[in-house]
This record gives structure tokens, C-alpha cells and sequence, in this order.
């Protein structure tokens, strides 16, 4: 696997952008376990990069998230309200073919830095 020429997250100000995370667990391969599977470890690298600029959860204002069937939208609600609370984020979702053969999410947020 070639490393992308981009960085986790950047600022601008006190907004946090974070680039689309995949499923990809600890050896960097997309976990198996289908879209369930998927969604959990691409929220929680999600949550781990906004972690990593001092943000949780709670203070991110917008959303995109990339499926790569429409059928797995569901799944990602499931998923993303044991992530996000109310009042939640704003939120775009597209279906996509992604660039990892084998994922089926990627997701990506703006948070404002507390």
C-alpha cells in the first residue's frame, strides 16, 4: 500500500478538517465483516484523528460520508448515532465508487476546535 500525499487533519483557524478515513484497522488493510464492520472502524479512525487535534465528537458541525451502495445506508445511521449525539453534525452522503477496491466507506468531518 503507497501512502497518499496527505495529512490526517488540518486547521484553519480554529476549524479542524479531517481527510476521508477508511475501514482500515491497526496493519492498514480494510477490516472484513461487511458494511457493519466498516462504518465502526471508519468512524472510530475518524474519532482517533479528530482526538489527535484535540476534538471529540461533540464539536463537529459537518460531515461527508461516501457509500459505495446505496443498500448501506442503514448500517452508517446505526453506526454514525452511536457516534454522534443530538443536535448532529450537518451531513452530505454520496454514493461513490471508492479508490480502495475493498472499502465500502470513507468519511471525513469538519469540527470547530473547543
Amino acid at each position: 500500500m503507497t501512502t497518499p500525499p496527505l495529512s490526517a487533519a488540518r486547521t484553519a483557524g480554529s476549524l479542524v478538517f479531517t481527510s476521508g478515513q477508511l475501514a482500515r484497522g491497526d496493519d492498514g488493510a480494510i477490516v472484513p465483516g461487511g458494511i457493519e464492520a466498516q462504518a465502526e472502524r471508519a468512524l472510530a479512525n475518524l474519532v482517533r484523528v479528530l482526538a489527535a487535534e484535540g476534538c471529540a465528537p461533540r464539536d463537529v458541525v459537518k460531515v461527508t460520508a461516501w457509500l459505495t451502495d446505496p443498500a448501506f445506508g442503514a448500517a452508517f445511521n446505526d453506526a454514525y448515532r452511536r457516534i454522534f449525539a443530538l443536535p448532529y453534525p450537518a451531513r452530505s452522503t454520496v454514493v461513490s465508487a471508492l479508490l480502495a477496491p475493498e472499502a465500502l466507506i470513507e468519511v471525513e468531518a469538519v469540527a470547530l476546535r473547543p
